[in-house]
């Protein structure tokens, strides 16, 4: 979702005007889909930006650039939902980084400054690169070989056992640390290759324990995500209303709070446990389906 976020974010608001041709239909089923894999997808390290590429072409929505950019435009103002997820999930930490804002708590004091500092050169790089992303590298054989060197590239760490040794805790993350997992977060604007892949594994590279790491990538998330749903919510959301109306975006919004919702908690459970293995093999999975469906000239 970053890449769609950076795209959109320096792109007019103008550029969504087009003729009632060139724009897709939304239907019900088709919004409930899209809230659906926006919400599921987000926070997984699997790509949220590849899958709702991917649905827009097996939906026969993204006909016309002018419909993809409202598409996208659509996925960004339904990631709300998504993020209001992550601030029920961990409202506690929420309310530990207020207090360290008005210097009540330096534990959540620290936190909001990784945050910060994380967020600051994932912006600046996304703004200066966004052109060369989306001229270049948003379509499905881009998107799918991002899926497979993601998808290899976590059975190789989790096998090096770089990604089960111990770490620090997130309130002891420092100002060089929350830097360099920013600047690997920036990878992510290669659609299909995951903000949260990147995040959680730099994360844990840079000294974290892998549930931190988890942790901080849902909050730096907030700040990345949320960022580009309020900027282009005010600059385009008066026209995403004139495209699809009320309803659809709304339930686009709500089925992907619950997804997210979801899709977290199990995250979150199933790491306690296990490994980050099987999300690389569906992601090689994914990666391998994709490409047969490039060859078989469905998408």
């Amino acid at each position: 979702m970053i890449a769609l976020a950076a795209w959109l974010v320096a792109e007019p608001a103008a550029a969504l005007v087009a003729t009632s041709h060139e724009l897709p239909e939304l239907s019900i089923v088709s919004a409930v889909i899209l809230g659906l894999v926006e919400g599921l997808t987000e926070y997984l390290p699997v790509s949220s930006t590849g899958h709702l590429v991917v649905t827009y072409e097996l939906l026969g929505l993204a006909t016309t650039p002018e419909a993809e950019q409202a598409l996208d435009t659509y996925a960004i103002c339904i990631q709300a939902g998504a993020i209001l997820a992550v601030f029920v999930l961990y409202r506690e930490r929420m309310v530990q980084m207020l207090e360290g804002l008005l210097g009540r708590s330096d534990e959540g004091r620290r936190v909001l400054i990784g945050v910060v500092a994380a967020f600051v050169p994932t912006a600046i790089i996304g703004l200066a690169l966004v052109g060369v992303v989306r001229d270049r590298l948003f379509g499905v054989p881009p998107i799918a070989t991002a899926w497979l060197v993601g998808g290899l590239a976590i059975l190789a760490l989790t096998r090096s056992g770089l990604l089960k040794r111990a770490g620090g805790l997130l309130t002891d993350i420092s100002i060089r640390q929350a830097v360099l997992i920013g600047l690997a977060q920036s990878i992510a604007l290669w659609p299909g290759v995951s903000r949260s892949l990147i995040t959680i594994v730099a994360g844990v590279l840079v000294g974290l324990s892998l549930s931190a790491a988890v942790e901080f990538s849902f909050l730096l998330g907030l700040a990345t995500l949320g960022a580009a749903t309020v900027v282009t919510g005010a600059s385009d959301g008066g026209q995403l209303i004139d495209l699809f109306g009320w309803f659809t975006p709304l339930i686009g919004l709500v089925v992907a709070f619950i997804a997210a919702l979801a899709s977290i908690r199990w995250m979150v459970s199933w790491l306690q446990q296990r490994s980050l293995d099987v999300f690389g093999y569906y992601r090689i999975a994914a990666g391998l389906l994709a490409f047969g469906l490039v060859a078989a000239d469905v998408l």
